[in-house]
């Protein structure tokens, strides 16, 4: 497999009280995972990788999602690397000898 030209970290913070929070961001990423890309969810944010385009139309869904789901507003955090010559490391060189 060739390596993605991009990875992105979102954090979606949907403006609504209480563990509806949790309910709104459940749907993003149940969204994010439906993509088919390469994803980890942690327990700020979630790491997805893939090519430039399709991660920005990612978050952009991410968004409308949280307001689709009755946020009257939504706060995102988004970090991006993108290096469309060489590729980004995959989350799994990445992370994976921490979870064994």
């Amino acid at each position: 497999m060739n390596q993605p030209e991009a990875s992105i970290a979102i954090q979606v913070l949907p403006d609504v009280e209480g563990e509806e929070v949790i309910r709104v961001v459940d749907k993003v990423i149940d969204y994010i995972k439906s993509t088919g890309l390469n994803t980890y969810v942690g327990p700020f944010e979630t790491t997805i990788e893939g090519d430039y385009e399709t991660l920005i139309n990612i978050v952009k869904e991410c968004q409308l999602i949280c307001i689709r789901e009755g946020a009257p507003s939504v706060a995102s955090y988004v970090k991006i690397f993108y290096n469309p010559n060489a590729g980004v490391w995959s989350i799994d060189k990445k992370v994976t000898k921490h979870h064994q």
